[in-house]
């Protein structure tokens, strides 16, 4: 299929998927106790098919890809770009709730988070 795009236009197809969405993938089937075989056969692909995917060597379709990450539990979302760090934060919160204790905004840096605080006249 011939495009009429200026040669100095490159497409935009990526090389493979970005890493952390593998690594995000080989995380939730090793949660699941999975290997490659077991995953690939849930979703209907060969095991080198998942290898080649989880190594970057090849894009899955989308269709594909939706299938890999809802077999795992997860999901894929549009957000947008500003908004992304803010998602990250919430999504780091959700998976560490511990290290995520709330803290009074005019906290002094040296306060123990979750300290009971002596009033003015408390001594």
């Amino acid at each position: 299929m011939k495009t009429n795009r200026p040669k100095h236009i490159k497409p935009l197809r990526p090389e493979g998927l970005p890493a952390d969405l593998r690594q995000q993938i080989k995380e939730a089937r090793g949660k699941r106790g999975w290997a490659q075989r077991e995953l690939g056969a849930r979703v209907g692909l060969p095991q080198p098919h998942i290898s080649a995917i989880e190594s970057g060597e090849i894009v899955p379709r989308f269709d594909t890809l939706l299938d890999l990450v809802r077999v795992l539990n997860q999901d894929l979302i549009l957000v947008p770009r500003s908004l992304v760090p803010a998602v990250q934060s919430l999504i780091r919160a959700q998976n560490d709730p511990e290290g995520s204790e709330e803290r009074s905004l005019y906290a002094a840096d040296d306060e123990e988070p979750g300290a009971k605080k002596k009033g003015r006249d408390e001594f």
